[in-house]
């Protein structure tokens, strides 16, 4: 019986990992250039970090089992709560901003399909210890970088910004519902895009919300410009504040990449203010990612609560708009070196491979120890740019000849011990 690959995850062949490796040096640069450092954390965590802390939307996708000790535990699905646990654990110790950044891998159990998986690669930052829109406009920065590392720009991506803080006080102000209801029409809010309309009636009927109030909700949808906020009084300290998030992100350089979008609500119950994700301009594709600010979460894991912020980028829906796109790892070669022999004299052939690794050059050769023919033809297939011929009667050893396979070309008879030196 073939057994098959579980379903919502992948198997990385080469020309997969290759593209993966890419993507992770992308992040890792991006995150370097802001002064960020890499951490990592394990991937089984207690159960309560995720079910009391993330909200019930993770709570229902979480992988978790009681392992033999009677504890339950959970596969992490996200890492943010991660990062607060270890932050809580050395708080004093730490010195303030935190600048923080990882690579994890990531496990949701949901229906598997295009674009969203059950095991996935995400790419997480998280800014603690500073108040104020600054720290949100350094990550969305930081985020932009990672995209353009990758290729990408305004023109096949947008930022869409909103703030939880603005949104609550409209839903209750201006379409009139109570304080205890906002979490539940936040929720239904996130699914606008994941559930038809039909469903998204139902589920504002079911929270509560009559045909009146239903309307106002869809005229506050419609909002596009800061400005139409103006004459809603009860708005404007976070009106005001996410205008001054606009202003730094025009004066970091990326305006065109961003616009307001009311509706972002993300649906991570810990955020607390400004909110983010990243579209393609074709809307061929889910969110690609997104972020926010988490001020409370340091505080609900048993920390003292600190300003924080960070996003988190997943691989699934990123990976997808760059295959179409055209956008990937330059093409290249795993080789260097293809060191051939006319017979097999495998002193020689070891002591000249081992003499170009020990220069950090690549190197194969035929294992199996064929014929010239067949060696050159290996050597072609490896896609080296170099072959060092052993035992031509020209070259007679310690002397070899050098094939420059891009140039077509072949060096004089050379010492094996200066091949692999710089310029070669």
């Amino acid at each position: 019986m073939k057994i098959q690959s579980v379903r919502g995850t992948r198997d990385f062949y080469p020309d997969e990992m290759a593209l993966r490796n890419w993507l992770f040096e992308q992040w890792r640069a991006a995150s370097r250039r802001a002064g960020f450092v890499e951490v990592d954390g394990p991937v089984l965590e207690p159960l309560d970090l995720y079910t009391e802390k993330s909200g019930p939307e993770i709570a229902e996708q979480l992988y978790w089992l009681t392992d033999k000790g009677g504890r339950e535990l959970a596969l992490r699905p996200e890492f943010t709560p991660t990062l607060a646990r270890m932050i809580a654990a050395r708080q004093a110790a730490l010195p303030t901003p935190i600048r923080w950044f990882n690579i994890s891998r990531c496990f949701r159990y949901e229906r598997a399909q295009r674009g969203r998986l059950r095991e996935f690669f995400q790419w997480n930052v998280d800014l603690i210890g500073v108040e104020g829109e600054i720290a949100d406009a350094e990550c969305i920065s930081l985020a932009v970088d990672g995209l353009k590392a990758v290729g990408l720009g305004p023109e096949d991506v947008e930022i869409r910004v909103s703030d939880r803080r603005l949104l609550s006080a409209l839903v209750q102000t201006y379409v009139g519902v109570s304080e205890d209801l906002v979490p539940s029409v936040f929720a239904i809010l996130d699914k606008r895009d994941k559930v038809p309309a039909e469903a998204l009636a139902g589920m504002l009927d079911e929270a509560g919300l009559g045909n009146e109030e239903r309307s106002r909700l869809e005229r506050v949808l419609t909002f596009r410009d800061l400005g139409e906020l103006d004459a809603i009084g009860s708005v404007q300290t976070p009106a005001e504040s996410l205008k001054r998030l606009f202003g730094l992100l025009a004066d970091y350089g990326i305006a065109d990449w961003c616009r307001f979008d009311i509706g972002i609500v993300r649906g991570l119950a810990y955020y607390t203010g400004p909110v983010w994700e990243v579209y393609d301009r074709k809307g061929e594709f889910r969110a690609i990612f997104g972020g926010g600010r988490y001020d409370r979460l340091l505080g609900d894991v048993g920390g003292q609560s600190m300003p924080a912020c960070g996003f988190a980028c997943g691989d699934a829906v990123l990976g997808l708009l760059l295959k179409e796109r055209g956008l990937g790892p330059p093409e290249g070669s795993e080789t260097d070196y293809y060191v051939a022999a006319w017979n097999p004299d495998w002193p020689k052939v070891l002591q000249m491979v081992r003499h170009l690794r020990s220069r950090g050059k690549r190197v194969q050769f035929d294992l199996k120890g064929g014929k010239i023919n067949r060696q050159s033809k290996n050597a072609i297939s490896s896609g080296a740019r170099f072959v060092v011929v052993i035992g031509d009667k020209e070259a007679p050893w310690p002397k070899v000849l050098v094939r420059d396979l891009r140039q077509g070309t072949v060096s004089q008879p050379m010492e094996y011990r200066k091949v692999g030196d710089e310029g070669q």
